[in-house]
């Protein structure tokens, strides 16, 4: 095939709605290397492709990913993005289920945000410690190193 037949091929495929990698990645604002990766971990079915070998991607493509991309925002893990699209595909689903998902995660998030509240609070308190001043010492750094002590060393 041709360089010519292949890049007609693409251009008819744009000219019935289909999109390539990169206008696919710009309509929905996730990467073109993001949207292989998705692919390749079964986010994403298989792509369609021009004899050119260039992947191909209609309205219900970027439909997904703009789906995965608002799960990716929302904090969502990839598997649970994999269970939340296994439930958007199915029409028999219970939202109990969707739910349940939403909920786990809500207790998650709490408890990430609750570890990095306790972040603030001591460092807040170890840069209290700390003068500032042009002195060595620093409690921050005194600290960091303490916790480094008690962690086991690694073999080289």
């Amino acid at each position: 095939m041709t360089k010519q037949t292949m890049r007609s091929e693409h251009a008819d495929a744009r000219a019935q709605g289909w999109y390539d990698i990169g206008q696919a990645a710009a309509r929905s604002g996730v990467s073109a290397k993001m949207i292989r990766h998705y692919e390749r971990i079964g986010l994403m079915p298989p792509a369609a492709r021009t004899s050119g070998n260039y992947r191909m991607y209609g309205e219900a493509e970027l439909h997904r990913l703009h789906f995965i991309r608002r799960a990716r925002a929302l904090g969502f893990a990839m598997k649970q993005i994999a269970a939340l699209l296994a439930l958007w595909d199915d029409p028999q689903r219970a939202s109990s289920q969707v739910r349940t998902l939403a909920r786990v995660h809500v207790a998650e998030l709490g408890e990430k945000i609750a570890q990095m509240q306790a972040m603030v609070r001591t460092l807040e308190s170890l840069a209290q410690q700390c003068h500032g001043n042009d002195r060595p010492t620093c409690p921050i750094l005194d600290d960091l190193a303490q916790a480094a002590e008690l962690l086991p060393r690694r073999r080289r």
